[in-house]
């Protein structure tokens, strides 16, 4: 059989039937199979998409010092070579290997005499830049949870945000694209066959990347519908097996009720639509992340959240960075005393030098703490520069900005469930300001809390009440007699004119009742299954699965924390399932950790932490998250 012809294995004769590479086009289309250039245009698509891989990596990542192999971006002193190309000696290597290889697969493809070949490259290339992701290791084990999303969304009503309402994920522009009655081949789990094979179906149900397929030949029996997430690699384009010389077999339960296949499907796929060719390459294209193990940055400082902390990228998973503090300390076996995740997005994270410049605390490292153990530290550390960070939209700090003492409300950082009375403590540069909770500070400032003034996170005075959201109030104070004009005389001060909030609905297309993959910000290693409870403007109330609403967060809708049903399979990221009885019905294997209950946080000396009621208190009694 030439490559290129697609196969058809009839399971009850088990005679192979060829199609013609007209008989099935790969473009997005399959309505012009039967125009004589179809398949001319479809290969020099695919040896675009090659040459565009490994020929030129840096069109993602456009700065004055980028990688060429990886995209990772730094300084000039950092870099490898005269050239300064590259990052590192291996991404040097790499790139020159991916060249000739690219070179050899164009010269193959030209010279197949109008038929198109077209080898596993394109899967290597998804496994490679997915390897690129994950090479520093996986965050929390080897074993995946293997949470059934497809049982549990129909067992809670098949509701799940769409790819389009996250836009800091994959193919999220691009995902508007992908609907239900699109044709895929995907492998075929009711076959007796010892390899593998595959079937084409139908995307009758969409839930973030899941879709729920039917197979074809099936007609209107859902019996046998399956949930599969569309970023996996046993889902692709009509024509991929035809390509890749792939058998396409139909499943044991219907052959016998069809007996011309071939005819069969051309009259199905007539006008239907498929997934782009390059839907898989370009979701490991979105999956490139700047960062790379061994840069600097800032970040938070967990222990005291009013200054920044110099830490270290040590992992790097979907956009989601695992950093080490430069002084956190390791333990007798080498592990890390003190590490602190968030994505590459997150408004906590900047670049070296940014403290300084805007004028905020940030900690002194301490140099007698030994780190060099650690792989992480073991590498040239290189420092983080502004072009790998989100922009923020500039402000107009002038007469008419945030001034010291001003009174807004604010999602309270160490309880992020509570909207509380807030007041500014201090003005910083580049739009940023320091934000106390009145009546509970310590006095030092150390639990001040550093936002931007278009952050989510602060609101103008009277946000709460005409939204009916319960705000949190000082110690002293009740709800039914507190009115925020006779609190603002009592204190002596101004509320923050609203003009200067973001506070405006930016369209999010979130409602309630959504399910979606959120980070408990809480406890950020954690990735959960999360429902939408309540959408107030650009806010979300997330309400994590199986656990009580006391432990509710506020969100931005464009919070990058935030993901579809199915990104922490397509990354490789632990998801957390819900805890309680619903967790052992929808488990495919047991995890490797356990989202651990949030009243059993352990306090310095070994003290048992409160729940989240009273953690507000307690924790800036004890110089919140101290480890």
């Amino acid at each position: 059989m030439n490559d290129g012809e697609e196969r058809i294995f009839d399971g009850e004769h088990h005679n192979q039937q060829n199609s013609s590479d007209d008989d099935v086009n790969n473009s997005v289309t399959l309505s012009s199979c039967a125009e004589s250039d179809g398949m001319g245009k479809f290969r020099n698509t695919c040896i675009n998409k090659h040459a565009q891989i490994f020929v030129n990596p840096t069109q993602f990542y456009v700065s004055a010092v980028t990688c060429e192999m990886c995209g990772t971006k730094g300084t000039t002193e950092t870099f490898f070579s005269r050239s300064k190309r590259f990052c590192s000696v291996s991404c040097s290597r790499s790139y020159s290997s991916n060249s000739k290889k690219s070179s050899i697969i164009a010269r193959l493809q030209v010279g197949m005499s109008g038929k198109v070949f077209i080898p596993t490259f394109i899967r290597t290339v998804t496994k490679f830049l997915c390897v690129y992701v994950l090479r520093e290791g996986h965050p929390l084990g080897t074993t995946l949870a293997g949470f059934d999303w497809g049982n549990y969304l129909e067992k809670s009503g098949l509701l799940a945000a769409p790819v389009s309402c996250f836009r800091h994920v994959p193919l999220c522009a691009q995902w508007d694209d992908i609907y239900v009655r699109l044709k895929v081949e995907v492998l075929n789990t009711h076959t007796a066959l010892p390899s593998k094979v595959y079937w084409i179906a139908t995307v009758v149900q969409l839930a973030g990347y899941m879709a729920l397929l039917r197979y074809e030949g099936f007609e209107d029996d859902d019996s046998h519908d399956l949930w599969c997430n569309l970023g996996t690699a046993d889902v692709h384009p009509i024509g991929w097996c035809a390509v890749n010389s792939k058998l396409l077999v139909p499943p044991q339960e219907v052959h016998q009720h069809i007996k011309d296949w071939k005819s069969y499907l051309m009259e199905r796929l007539v006008g239907a639509h498929t997934l782009p060719v390059d839907f898989h390459v370009k979701m490991a294209d979105c999956l490139r992340c700047p960062f790379r193990q061994a840069v600097r940055v800032e970040v938070v400082d967990r222990s005291q959240v009013s200054r920044t902390r110099l830490a270290v990228v040590d992992t790097v998973v979907g956009g989601r960075l695992r950093l080490l503090y430069e002084d956190g300390g390791l333990g007798p076996s080498g592990e890390v005393l003190s590490d602190f995740w968030c994505h590459m997005q997150s408004p906590l994270l900047h670049p070296v030098g940014w403290s300084e410049r805007v004028g905020h605390s940030i900690k002194e490292t301490d140099t007698s703490v030994n780190m060099s153990s650690h792989p992480a530290f073991r590498k040239v550390l290189q420092n983080s520069v502004p072009d790998q960070f989100k922009k923020l939209r500039t402000v107009y700090m002038g007469d008419k900005f945030f001034e010291e003492g001003m009174k807004l409300e604010a999602i309270d950082p160490l309880n992020l469930g509570n909207i509380c009375v807030a007041s500014v403590r201090k003005v910083l540069l580049d739009g940023y300001i320091m934000v106390g909770i009145d009546g509970v500070e310590i006095g030092d400032g150390s639990d001040w809390f550093c936002y931007h003034a278009n952050s989510h996170a602060i609101l103008p005075v009277g946000y709460c009440e005409n939204n009916n959201i319960p705000l949190t109030l000082p110690p002293g104070y009740d709800h039914a007699t507190f009115i925020w004009t006779k609190y603002l005389e009592e204190t002596g001060t101004v509320a923050a004119p609203r003009r200067l909030f973001n506070t405006d609905d930016v369209g999010h297309g979130f409602t309630s009742g959504m399910k979606l993959e959120a980070v408990d910000l809480m406890e950020p290693r954690l990735v959960c299954v999360a429902t939408v409870r309540r959408c107030v403007g650009r806010l979300l109330l997330l309400h994590f699965d199986g656990w009580e609403p006391e432990f509710d967060q506020w969100v931005d809708g464009q919070s990058p924390e935030i993901y579809p049903v199915g990104w922490c399979e397509i990354t490789g990221y632990q998801l957390q399932p819900p805890i309680g009885p619903v967790q052992k019905h929808f488990i495919k294997m047991r995890p490797t950790i356990k989202k651990k209950k949030k009243v059993s946080h352990t306090a310095p000396g070994g003290k048992q932490r409160p729940s989240v009621a009273n953690r507000c208190v307690f924790v800036r009694k004890i110089s919140i998250f101290k480890t």
